[in-house]
């Protein structure tokens, strides 16, 4: 053959890379512009494809080929995304990358030299010259864009709304008896120790190691270990729980531990080894003065049964006058409950003598799952007080002999919040599983799937509800309560207000009392689907008078990839499968969820600053596949195991294969990445808000995180941190000296930031992922101190660990006289 009459294998060895890599593109590249995509690809492709004829032919104008197609890739990637450094990476960082080698001097240095040796001349430093320009320019624009997207749209606010927290009585002590501080789940403290003047000066005081870490295969085909952990304190003690739900008592000012009760029973069958905190109840009023269990730390135990359990806070022993020697039967009157197929991921909301709790249930797998029954219990002895269960009516009727909770009703798995002075618990209501066919759903299933809830906390009885998705197809349950905040109205009355958010993206300000809207919420007509069977809400609620959480609608132009081969399957893709915006509702033919079920934000909520009004949160943008099979097809392809029912052991699926057994259709769920596992959505992943409550505007957003450490377990990590904003899992913390304390992000980093304008104050590389929300509070050596647990997130595949980790500032520089 005359086509590689080149005697330098060098020069054929390149024409064959190029000639594999113009077939990669042009092959491809055809079929995206028949399905009506770009042009680009295909051109890209037959030009690399000529250009690999003519150095295979040892001809010097394949340079110039090759150089083309590099000057229409830029023209034509600037053309579509400007000079966003970080979308202009997948197409032109790979060709500059091979540019490199073509214009190196084994090769151009080869065609453009009279002896046909390799040789250093011009054409070899204009053209590896070029390339490495290209470099310089992609990542300095990614950095200028990085910093164009920290932006301050409104000022901080100067005003103050209010002095205290609400529910406030525990901050006041100096406690942080709650997940959230205070029941009122506002994540705010009153201390200012810490400012943004001299935050850059915390030092890590102590830290601790559980013990705790994940046992072979829980972080494997869709498990997840995860430490989530936010501790409370109480007087001088910290208190919380690993990921198998130890439950350990630290000494808050030292981190030396006082106690450890190990929990005992099976959790091995647990899709989610998690555990986000304990709870505490001070029994003075019932229990002798020196007796035992005056003060108890309430947890519970994800084993086979699930358990709630009361320790001595003292001794970490169990209270032997609570349930059966201190602890409860969860599966009471449940009905069948293999293991793993209902524990509590959460903290029971304790209040006014009444310890409440509902669970996690095994989404997606079948029809009749476990209830979703809310439960309270005398807190002094652990008996049942009331329960409130969908099925019945009223829903807080006692049980009848022999009768058993209502199975598959919608559940309430995340943290809760209250309002002591109205006696009222805020529940955030999941789906009735399975969750992405909802055609065999009861009328009360819709009714109160996906709603916020308001229940006496004495009785069960409930006060209202709030719908936030109706007839959810998307699994948008609300995965946290809300934050209680009071707010001026427009006659200037102050009223008692709650701020709810949502996977979607949507903030809900309600009047806690009544369920009421507080600002407008309006029906939007959105997406319906065909799927024979089921049906569809023709409009969804939108709160249209506060900015959304969410970033901007996909385009072609925001398909992302590491390489330009898998931005063009992402392109490829998105043209194939159905997308519609928000609310694109399952299909056959696989629709694109953005969000999707992990969220804008999850279940780690928002902070809010009561005194002035701002709300601070977490945002994450990862678009989702879903895809709906038909059981027959599913079974016979092998995605999941068929299953008899309840009686028999159950196979369960790989995490992405969802079977809901009993419906005519499973589901496939899956992350939309690349080929090469890159987001098929261009940076930023993550972003931190703030957002004014009262004028209802942005006060600034930026992206949070970078690329350094992101990888799945067992693989190489990023060495590099690009400030491309990364996703995140975990929440915030705010001070009265306004600033925000937060690990969450997917690069394993902790930071502080201003919150009047979003700067960085200080941020430091954690030994693993710090997936989890914070506390603050005063040592008795007068500093501030701020804990978070760092032991990963399964979810995230950030590294696991077993740390708890305190902040403070220096001794001589915090503490007090």
């Amino acid at each position: 053959m005359t086509w590689f009459r080149s005697t330098s294998p060098l020069l054929v060895l390149t024409a064959l890379l190029l000639l594999i890599i113009g077939l990669a593109l042009a092959g491809p590249g055809l079929y995206l512009l028949a399905l009506g995509g770009t042009w680009y690809y295909a051109a890209a492709g037959l030009l690399t494809l000529v250009s690999a004829g003519l150095i295979g032919a040892g001809r010097r104008s394949g340079l110039w080929v090759y150089a083309l197609m590099l000057l229409m890739t830029v023209i034509w990637a600037v053309s579509r995304v400007g000079l966003d450094g970080w979308r202009l990476l997948p197409p032109i960082a790979f060709p500059a990358g091979i540019g490199l080698w073509v214009f190196g001097p084994w090769v151009a240095g080869r065609l453009s030299s009279a002896t046909r040796r390799t040789s250093l001349n011009a054409t070899v430093y204009a053209g590896m010259g070029g390339c490495l320009l290209l470099f310089a320019l992609m990542f300095t624009f990614g950095w200028t864009i990085t910093a164009s997207r920290y932006t301050q749209v409104s000022p901080f606010p100067e005003r103050m709304i209010a002095h205290n927290a609400v529910g406030a009585e525990a901050e006041q002590k100096d406690d942080w008896q709650f997940y959230g501080g205070a029941p009122s789940g506002q994540r705010f403290s009153p201390l200012t120790q810490i400012t943004a003047r001299n935050a850059a000066s915390l030092e890590p005081a102590w830290s601790f190691h559980t013990g705790d870490m994940p046992l072979p295969g829980e972080n494997t085909r869709g498990r997840e270990f995860s430490f989530e952990a936010t501790p409370i304190k109480i007087g001088d003690k910290l208190f919380f729980c690993t990921p198998h739900r130890d439950v350990v008592a630290l000494d808050a000012t030292t981190g030396k531990q006082i106690w450890k009760y190990r929990a005992q029973g099976n959790m091995s069958k647990n899709t989610y080894q998690a555990c986000r905190g304990v709870s505490y109840y001070d029994a003075s009023a019932s229990v002798e003065a020196g007796a035992p269990c005056v003060h108890r730390v309430i947890s519970t135990v994800s084993g086979s049964p699930p358990t709630l359990i009361a320790l001595d806070a003292e001794t970490g022993r169990l209270c032997p006058g609570f349930g059966q020697n201190g602890v409860v039967d969860l599966q009471q009157n449940m009905g069948p409950m293999p293991p793993g197929f209902h524990f509590i991921t959460s903290p029971p909301m304790v209040m006014n003598d009444r310890i409440m709790l509902s669970g996690w249930v095994f989404d997606n797998q079948t029809v009749d799952e476990p209830s979703g029954v809310i439960r309270a219990f005398d807190a002094r002895t652990g008996a049942l007080s009331w329960a409130w269960d969908l099925g019945h009516t009223p829903a807080n009727r006692p049980l009848k002999p022999d009768e058993v909770f209502t199975r598959g009703t919608p559940n309430g798995w995340g943290v809760y919040t209250a309002d002591p002075a109205l006696n009222l618990v805020y529940v955030p209501l999941g789906i009735a599983t399975p969750d992405y066919f909802g055609g065999k759903r009861r009328d009360f299933d819709d009714r109160f799937g996906s709603s916020l809830v308001a229940l006496d906390m004495t009785t069960g009885e409930e006060k209202w509800h709030f719908h936030t998705t109706h007839h959810d197809l998307w699994d948008f349950d609300i995965p946290v309560g809300p934050s209680l905040i009071d707010l001026p109205d427009s006659q200037g009355n102050t009223v008692p207000a709650l701020v709810q958010t949502t996977k979607q993206g949507e903030l809900f300000v309600l009047d806690r009392r009544t369920g009421k809207p507080f600002y407008r919420v309006e029906e939007k007509n959105v997406p319906q689907g065909n799927i024979p069977g089921e049906r569809y809400a023709p409009t969804q609620p939108f709160s249209v008078d506060m900015p959304n959480l969410r970033t901007h609608p996909l385009d072609t132009d925001w398909l992302w990839g590491a390489t330009p081969f898998d931005q063009m399957a992402c392109k490829i893709q998105f043209h194939k499968l159905r997308y519609d915006g928000l609310y694109t509702p399952p299909s056959l033919e696989g629709s694109i969820g953005f969000p999707a079920f992990d969220g804008v934000a999850d279940w780690y909520g928002a902070s809010v600053d009561p005194q002035t009004g701002v709300l601070y949160v977490n945002t994450t943008f990862i678009p989702f596949l879903m895809k709906l099979v038909p059981q027959g097809k599913a079974l016979r392809e092998g995605l999941y195991k068929p299953w008899k029912g309840w009686g028999h052991r159950y196979p369960e699926p790989d995490f992405i294969y969802n079977p809901q057994h009993g419906l005519p259709y499973g589901a496939i769920i899956k992350s939309w990445l690349g080929i090469f596992g890159a987001p098929c959505i261009a940076p930023p992943w993550g972003e931190t808000q703030a957002i004014d409550l009262v004028t209802r505007k942005v006060i600034w957003h930026r992206p949070i995180g970078t690329t350094k450490n992101v990888g799945h377990t067992g693989e190489p990590r990023m060495p590099i941190g690009l400030p491309t904003g990364i996703f995140s899992m975990g929440g915030t913390v705010n001070t009265a000296s306004r600033l925000i304390f937060m690990g969450a992000t997917a690069d394993q980093g902790f930071r502080v930031i201003d919150g009047r304008n979003g700067k960085i104050l200080y941020e430091r590389e954690m030994n693993a992922g710090a997936n989890a929300t914070p506390l603050t509070y005063m040592g008795r050596d007068g500093r501030q101190y701020i804990v978070i647990a760092v032991g990963g997130h399964g979810g995230l595949q950030t590294r696991n660990g077993d740390e708890v980790v305190a902040f403070a500032l220096p001794e001589h520089q915090g503490a007090q006289p």
